[in-house]
């Protein structure tokens, strides 16, 4: 009997020291406990909790998502509602060919071509001449364009246009949140700042991603892109979509430039429609900011300037809206920097761009202009009538 009463004293004390003992004397006393019971419990579905649910713990991949949820991140992370535009808007019924900086004779037929009869009118040497052409004809070994002008040059004053094919995005429905283009090769960091390690993952220049929280570090604004990738802002063109119409825009239709980000979109029934990179003035030469209407629209055009410091002469310019005297919306073949200001005050589009744009486009349609880096002037005195 004593060997009974010792064994059963024994269990008593063991019992009595055990978490599960401390635990209940705990909640006895009315303190609270938070700490996961010894015995274990069950790991809540992956999700997002406000609050700590019953009969789980939202450890492990719940513990992930509501980490990336407070950076901004949502979950489920969804792709945008986007869609790409008919590359048939690439297609043009032009061809062109650039003029040596030097300039280039032009004849009045293949024949004085031929025979290096030179006629025609004379351009200034300039590193933007550019001329439509119809055909090309082989001759004794030579080649040469018959211009839609009427006149001829030979293959040697010049080089082919090769104009870019990229394209913007449709939108089946405004997106929550930013986005943009990556201007070019770039590696994400895995925290805002200059010093931040690199994530290991590269981006390239015309890739879309999405834009969920905007930091300051190092002097310079930082965009988180995906989990643990952030991006220095100066090497993306962001959209923010709008979630107003400007002020004297009624009708839910509108473009929209920021001179700042170098995007057009464009607004139906008061959702984003479309989106691109764009390539507006450069300093002296600014696309000035307002709001204005389209009041002209012209499916081609010549433009060029009698500068002889600032020269330029382009043929057929395709897909031209004019919106502010001068300055228009149409459709540069002659570079692919888009995303950068390029122009004399126009908005530069690629060709597919300009076209979906024009097909779209109404003449009294409004065009908002705009500059939130407040670096642009304002000052009537500092624009003129305005050039591509």
């Amino acid at each position: 009997m004593r060997r009974i009463l010792t064994t059963f004293f024994t269990v008593y004390l063991l019992l009595e020291s055990l978490p599960f003992n401390r635990m209940t004397a705990a909640a006895q006393s009315g303190r609270q406990l938070e700490l996961e019971p010894e015995a274990g419990s069950v790991v809540c579905p992956p999700g997002i909790y406000a609050f700590a649910p019953e009969g789980c713990l939202p450890l492990g991949p719940s513990e992930y998502l509501a980490q990336i949820a407070a950076t901004g991140i949502p979950f489920p992370i969804l792709p945008l509602p986007v869609y790409n535009p008919d590359p048939a808007y690439n297609d043009i019924p032009y061809q062109y060919f650039q003029i040596n900086e030097s300039g280039t004779p032009f004849y009045s037929s293949l024949d004085a071509a031929i025979a290096y009869q030179a006629s025609g009118p004379h351009l200034y040497p300039s590193k933007h001449l550019y001329v439509s052409y119809l055909e090309l004809v082989n001759s004794n070994e030579d080649t040469f364009y018959r211009l839609r002008s009427g006149n001829w040059i030979r293959a040697e004053g010049g080089r082919l246009a090769r104009y870019p094919p990229f394209q913007g995005l449709l939108f089946s429905s405004t997106p929550r949140n930013a986005f943009g283009w990556i201007l070019g090769e770039i590696q994400s960091r895995t925290a805002p700042g200059v010093n931040s390690p690199q994530s290991g993952i590269t981006h390239r220049r015309f890739e879309v991603v999405q834009i969920y929280a905007t930091q300051s570090a190092n002097s310079l604004t930082w965009n988180l892109i995906g989990p643990g990738e952030w991006v220095d802002s100066r090497q993306i063109s962001r959209v923010d979509p709008a979630i107003a119409p400007p002020e004297g825009v009624t009708g839910g239709r509108w473009i929209e430039v920021n001179l700042f980000e170098q995007t057009v979109t464009v607004y139906d029934d008061n959702r984003l429609s479309f989106a691109t990179m764009v390539s507006t003035g450069v300093a002296r030469f600014w696309t000035r900011p307002g709001l204005f209407q389209i009041h002209k629209k012209l499916e081609s055009t010549t433009m060029s300037t009698s500068v002889p410091d600032d020269f330029y002469y382009l043929e057929d310019v395709p897909w031209t809206m004019y919106f502010d005297e001068d300055r228009a919306l149409h459709g540069a073949y002659w570079h692919n920097f888009f995303g950068y200001a390029q122009s004399h005050g126009c908005v530069n589009m690629s060709l597919g761009d300009s076209h979906w744009l024009f097909d779209w486009a109404n003449v009294g349609d409004p065009v908002y202009v705009y500059d939130p880096s407040g670096l642009t002037p304002l000052d009537p005195s500092a624009y003129g009538a305005g050039s591509p």
